[in-house]
């Protein structure tokens, strides 16, 4: 399972890249805003340095509702790096679009997916990414994991290549669960990464070596 990191944040990005076990970034509008990127340039010179700083595949995410804007947007953002992966809507112009980009070699990654429904019409149309929220799916008393482990099902009796990346990870435990679901890609913030490293039995065992060690000197 590829790790990508959920932020536009440099830093996080510099860190998460850091540990060596980084293959991307995603990235969204509210991101951006929250790091006070703000324009058309500033947030497409934000997308270039990005794709400086990771060898992976950073999406990037189209503002645009309608076909012809969708694809004038993600034309632009294609052209920014080879790396970008241009981020689209599930809604009915996302995936014509997502068709369009798909038969002239841009790739993709379809997002706001809450169902199996839209997760098949997402790979039909070519869709090189597909993102089901699953903390979102939680919020609203149903599984995300779930959801993640009934299109790897689907995804694997149909042939279907779109990579299944889950998305709104709240926590450690749900890279686990996603990755015991079949998830391609796990899209996560910082926390939730450096999440796996945490065991109070490492932290005693730590202490108890040092200790130890300490008595050999």
């Amino acid at each position: 399972m590829k790790f990508f990191i959920d932020t536009a944040n440099l830093d996080q990005i510099k860190e998460a890249n850091e540990l060596g076990i980084l293959d991307g970034v995603t990235t969204n509008p509210s991101l951006m805003a929250k790091e006070g990127i703000k324009g058309q340039e500033a947030i497409m010179n934000h997308y270039k340095t990005i794709c400086e700083l990771v060898d992976g595949d950073i999406s990037a995410e189209v503002i645009s509702t309608d076909f012809d804007g969708i694809v004038e947007e993600g034309k632009k953002l294609a052209d920014i790096h080879p790396n970008i992966v241009v981020k689209v809507p599930m809604i009915k112009d996302g995936i014509k679009a997502i068709k369009w980009f798909s038969d002239n070699g841009i790739r993709t990654n379809c997002t706001l997916v809450f169902s199996a429904g839209q997760a098949i019409l997402a790979a039909k149309a070519g869709a090189t990414y597909l993102s089901p929220f699953i903390g979102r799916i939680d919020d609203s008393n149903w599984d995300g994991v779930d959801l993640i482990a009934q299109i790897s099902h689907i995804y694997s009796i149909q042939g279907f290549k779109t990579e299944i990346l889950a998305a709104s990870i709240r926590n450690a435990l749900h890279i686990v669960k996603c990755a015991e679901a079949g998830a391609d890609v796990c899209t996560c913030p910082l926390d939730s990464i450096l999440g796996l490293l945490k065991h109070p039995l490492t932290d005693i065992g730590l202490a108890k070596f040092l200790e130890d060690a300490k008595k050999t000197q």
